[in-house]
């Protein structure tokens, strides 16, 4: 099954299955088959044509893929272009929200393998 260019894993189901499409999590795809009427536990290869096209018809109504990627993204245009705090936090792809740096956001800042010292050792040694 394939719903805006993205193969929908067949032996997932739906539910979970519709999550790989960027935009929809888990609530908004309990509201998409809510809405087209169809069961909740059905798997993917079990969809008949007629299930997948109301499904579909209830996807179009959300921005979902590329026009939600483009948004996001010149949303944060937007604030690096006005200068704004949280802009130069996304310039300098440091958390944005108000997370600590000094001992979390390893991913974000890219340097995982690196981890605090106690400072035990180097005093030890004195």
């Amino acid at each position: 099954m394939r719903l805006l260019g993205i193969t929908i894993p067949d032996n997932k189901r739906l539910e979970i299955g519709l999550t790989t499409i960027f935009g929809i999590g888990r609530s908004r795809a309990h509201e998409i088959l809510k809405k087209a009427g169809v069961d909740f536990g059905l798997k993917a290869k079990d969809v008949s044509v007629e299930q997948e096209n109301v499904i579909r018809k209830a996807i179009e109504t959300y921005r979902l893929e590329g026009d939600l990627r483009r948004e996001v993204s010149s949303n944060i245009k937007r604030l690096k272009d006005i200068k704004s705090y949280r802009g130069s936090r996304h310039g300098k792809q440091i958390p944005v929200r108000g997370q600590r740096t000094k001992t979390n956001s390893r991913t974000r800042r890219g340097n995982v393998r690196k981890t605090m010292g106690t400072g035990r050792r180097a005093a030890e040694k004195k």
